[in-house]
C-alpha cells in the first residue's frame, strides 16, 4: 500500500517494525539521492531520541539518501550545513523545523513523504498546532501531493479528526502482538516516605538492567542522583539536559555502563533499547497511552519482562481516574515477598500503601487490555 502511493494509519505494538514499515517504502519512492529541488521526505517525531533513532536506522538502509536531523538542543551549524547540503529526508522535531522554515532555511515545498511517527503525542495538546503549521507548509493538493503516514504503538479515537482533514482515503493497519504474552505487570503498595528505599531494594533484586520513570524532569534528576547515592550506576534522561549530556546518558545505558535509566516520559517513546529486562512506574503518568508506551520499553520482540507500577495513599484518585479513562486493571503484589525472594505472589489489593497479608493467588492468563500482558508460565525470579 505505501509503495504504491496511498495515505496511511498505522497502528501496531512496540518494537515490531514501524519504523522500517514507514522507511522502506520511502526509500524505493525517492529512488537515490537528487542534487536539486529541496527535500522529497519529512519524518517528524516527537523526541530528539526517537529522531535520532529514526536516522541511524534510515542511515542503515540506504547510505546513498542525504539527511539533515532538525531538533532542539543543539546549535543550528550542523543543521545549516545538512540543509545546504541538498538533503534529501529531514528528520526531526516540530519545534526546531518550523524554526528553520520560518527563517527560510528548511524548503518543505517538494515534500513528497511526510510521516508523522509516534501520531497521537503528535498530534496532542501542545504538538498539535505545530503539526498542523507542518502539515500546511507541504504540498497537500495537485498532482505533486505529499503521501501522508501517521503510525503509533496507540491511536485513541480523537487522532481521526486529523486524519479526516489530512488524509486521502487512507489505508487502516493495526498489527496485534503475536504469540504467548511475556510480560509480567503488577502494582505495589508502597509508602511514599519509602518509595527510594523501597526501589532500591528492588533493583538489587533484579541484576539486568532497569528503566525507571518519573514524572518531572526535577524529580528524575533527583531520583537518579539518591539511586546513585544508594551506589546504583544510574543514568538520567530528561529535557532540561543538553543534547550531549541526552546522547551520553542513553550511550551508557546501551553499552551497560549504567544499569538503571531514570527518565521523563522523553525514554517511552520509541527508543529502542532491546535489553531492558524491567520497567518501573515510580510515578504515575499522565494518560493510560503514556502508560502503555512506558511499559512497551520491556518484553519487546518475544523477550520476557518486568513492570511495577508503584501505588501510594496519595495515589489513589489518580489511579482511579487513570483506570477510567481505560488504564488496564493490574494485580496487586506482595511488595515485601518480592522484595525478600524476587518472587512475585499476587494478592488482593489492600488499601493504599498497606502491605498486604491476604493469601497468594493466580494471576489471570492473557491479555489484561491496553496491550498488557501477564506470562502464563510460572514467574521467575527477578534476574
Amino acid at each position: 500500500m505505501l509503495v504504491a502511493g496511498r495515505d496511511a494509519v498505522a497502528e501496531a505494538p512496540t518494537g515490531s517494525g514501524k519504523t522500517l514499515a514507514f522507511l522502506i517504502p520511502m526509500v524505493e519512492r525517492l529512488a537515490g539521492h537528487r542534487p536539486h529541488g529541496g527535500p522529497r521526505a519529512l519524518i517528524v517525531a516527537p523526541s530528539r531520541e526517537l529522531a535520532n533513532q529514526i536516522g541511524a536506522v534510515l542511515r542503515t538502509v540506504d547510505r546513498g539518501l542525504r539527511i539533515a536531523m532538525l531538533y532542539g538542543g543543539v546549535g543550528y551549524g550542523g543543521q545549516l550545513s545538512a540543509l545546504r547540503s541538498s538533503p534529501d529526508v529531514v528528520i526531526g522535531c516540530p519545534g526546531r523545523i518550523l524554526d528553520l522554515a520560518g527563517q527560510g532555511k528548511a524548503n518543505l515545498a517538494s515534500i513528497e513523504y511526510l510521516v508523522l511517527d509516534e501520531a497521537d503525542e503528535m498530534l496532542d495538546q501542545g504538538f498539535a498546532p505545530d503539526v498542523e503549521r507542518i502539515i500546511a507548509l507541504t504540498p497537500g493538493t495537485g498532482p505533486n501531493r505529499r503521501q501522508t503516514v501517521l503510525t503509533s504503538a496507540t491511536m485513541p479515537a480523537w487522532v481521526q479528526r486529523m486524519i479526516d482533514r489530512h488524509l486521502v482515503d487512507p489505508a487502516v493497519i493495526r498489527v496485534s502482538a503475536q504469540g504467548e504474552p511475556t510480560l509480567e505487570h503488577a502494582i505495589l503498595h508502597v509508602e511514599r516516605a519509602n518509595k527510594v528505599d523501597t526501589l532500591s531494594r528492588l533493583l538489587r533484586r533484579h541484576t539486568g538492567s532497569a528503566l525507571v520513570f518519573h514524572r518531572t524532569k526535577h524529580g528524575a534528576k533527583g531520583l537518579a542522583r539518591d539511586l546513585n547515592a544508594r551506589g546504583h550506576r544510574s543514568a538520567e534522561l530528561q529535557g532540561n539536559l543538553s543534547q550531549n549530556a541526552r546522547d551520553r546518558a542513553v550511550a551508557a545505558f546501551r553499552n551497560g555502563h549504567a544499569d538503571v535509566l531514570v527518565a521523563t516520559n522523553v525514554a517511552a517513546r520509541g527508543l529502542d533499547i532491546s535489553h531492558v529486562a524491567m520497567v518501573v512506574n515510580y510515578e504515575l503518568p499522565e494518560t493510560p497511552q503514556w502508560l502503555t508506551h512506558r511499559i512497551g520499553r520491556t518484553a519487546r520482540n518475544g523477550a520476557a519482562g518486568r513492570a511495577f507500577t508503584f501505588l501510594t495513599r496519595e495515589d489513589s484518585e489518580k489511579w482511579r481516574k487513570l483506570r477510567r479513562l481505560g488504564a488496564p486493571e493490574l494485580p496487586g503484589a506482595d511488595t515485601e515477598h518480592l522484595l525478600s525472594t524476587g518472587d512475585i505472589r499476587f494478592i488482593s489489593s489492600p488499601p493504599m500503601g498497606v502491605p498486604s497479608s491476604a493469601p497468594p493467588r493466580r494471576p489471570q492468563r492473557g491479555p489484561t487490555g491496553n496491550g498488557f500482558h501477564r506470562r502464563r508460565s510460572r514467574p521467575s525470579s527477578v534476574r
